[in-house]
């Protein structure tokens, strides 16, 4: 379909009341450091449908209006005068806005969804490009649809509030005035200030006391000839109902969140289907909750670390020690990642051996949902939890070309259904393993969802410290 599209492009003129240079926020360098170390620039995706009567004109009001309300969306990379990375926000400029003409026996809607999908892959040049693409589908000499792409580097969880102001915007006909949020460079101008310098501080003595005692690599040292053939890395995608309704019932009988409630049983499948334990995972904490950054377009995510202990004990028990131990967590991922390279390169000196996490658990779910989203969900009957046993899937997805870690789970905002994404190192862990951390996560869930005192069956291996 893409092939039969005509494309055009005008440009748009923008304006907006911030402009200067900055040295990155925490959240850009974590992201910078995630993107080269996974080879992924993470962009996002979005639509919206247009009025009947939108023109190309409005949807080039809608773009200007975005760029000038949102300093982050005026930024490209730069270097200050001692050649280090900062941020660059222009107080105007020009940006492109495509338009692509669909055939008419065309399928507006799934032409739509197909781009959003599809160009996030494209590339961007962070010196050379706005952080934004937009584009306007058109049929018949109708405007149908406004879809966009958001570079990680401008946004993350912030991506709702840019989705939130082009609904706004159009449904009320008019071009944004200007913002009084705070913006990315006040982001960065605070970063800078001694109170902030503290926190990340004291997210360093957290740092440290947990990277201290753990093993080399999470799984071992990897092995090639537990993999002979193929690509190194792999990946699927296992989905499972039953396991959502199991994982409301744990939540609504602990009185904790869904979040944190997979996070537990997550760590325990860990721990059953490779002896690894106590667990320590990297997690991707949502750091909108702190002053000022709530609804801020900028990257302000950070990954922290968290040791999960699942042996010799209940279920319930694990729930409740991820809670405490999240909360931890997430009081200490705000931070400069110059510092923690600082941190790291000291133990690596002291150790003998680098101090690596190499499992992450990424619940994409918290970015979008409070911490309270499911804590009225009604009773859980077990026969609701069984019947649903089978609709598990699990996907093989074929190779991927490049990863950080051994093992990397996505736990995706799918309705209805705990879905993991599953990448891993077939050097590190064998497909067999995987499986088994997979059906293990709906065993667990489920084991638990109708009985408090279900043990967790972890074996208690303990991490070798090589």
């Amino acid at each position: 379909m893409f092939e039969q599209t005509s494309r055009d492009r005008i440009v748009v003129q923008f304006t907006g009341a911030e402009a200067g240079a900055e040295p990155l926020t925490w959240g850009q360098k974590a992201i910078l450091g995630d993107m080269q170390d996974s080879g992924d620039q993470f962009s996002m995706g979005g639509r919206i449908e247009l009025p009947r009567d939108c023109t190309v004109d409005d949807a080039a009001a809608l773009l200007s209006g975005l760029m000038g309300r949102h300093a982050a969306l005026r930024m490209r990379l730069g270097s200050d005068s001692a050649g280090r990375p900062c941020q660059a926000v222009a107080g105007s400029g020009q940006v492109g806005l495509d338009i692509l003409t669909i055939p008419d026996d065309a399928d507006a809607a799934r032409f739509a969804a197909e781009l959003m999908d599809a160009w996030p892959a494209e590339r961007f040049d962070f010196r050379r490009d706005w952080p934004l693409r937009m584009a306007v589908i058109r049929q018949r000499g109708a405007c149908l649809y406004l879809v966009w792409v958001l570079s990680h580097l401008a946004a993350d969880g912030g991506a709702h509030v840019l989705l939130g102001d082009l609904i706004e915007d159009e449904a009320a006909g008019r071009a944004p005035g200007e913002d009084r949020r705070p913006h990315v460079l006040d982001v960065a101008r605070s970063e800078q200030t001694p109170k902030l310098r503290q926190l990340s501080a004291r997210a360093m003595q957290y740092w440290e006391a947990q990277l201290r005692h753990i093993p080399a690599q999470t799984f071992g040292e990897p092995a090639h000839e537990q993999s002979p053939g193929g690509p190194r890395y792999a990946q699927a995608r296992f989905s499972s109902p039953a396991a959502h309704l199991a994982v409301r019932a744990i939540a609504r009988r602990t009185g904790t969140d869904a979040s944190r409630v997979t996070l537990a049983v997550i760590a325990t499948a860990i721990g059953r289907a490779t002896g690894v334990a106590p667990l320590t995972i990297k997690v991707t904490v949502n750091n909108r909750f702190r002053p000022g950054l709530a609804d801020v377009i900028a990257p302000v995510a950070q990954n922290s670390v968290v040791t999960i202990d699942a042996t010799g004990t209940s279920v319930d028990e694990v729930v409740a020690r991820a809670r405490g131990a999240m909360m931890t967590a997430g009081m200490r991922a705000y931070y400069d990642p110059d510092d923690l390279r600082e941190v790291t390169a000291k133990l690596d000196a002291e150790r003998g051996y680098p101090a690596r996490v190499t499992c992450r658990v990424n619940d994409q779910r918290a970015m979008t949902m409070g911490a309270g989203a499911e804590a009225d969900l009604g009773e859980v009957a077990p026969e609701q939890v069984r019947r649903k046993l089978a609709e598990t899937t699990l996907t093989w997805l074929g190779p991927r070309d490049h990863m950080h870690e051994q093992l990397n789970i996505l736990v995706e905002p799918r309705p209805g259904v705990v879905s993991l994404h599953l990448m891993w190192d077939r050097w590190s862990l064998t497909t067999g393993q995987v499986e088994a951390i997979a059906r293990e996560v709906e065993a667990v869930a489920v084991e638990a969802a109708s009985d408090p005192a279900a043990p967790t069956r972890v074996p208690g291996r303990p991490n070798a410290t090589r």
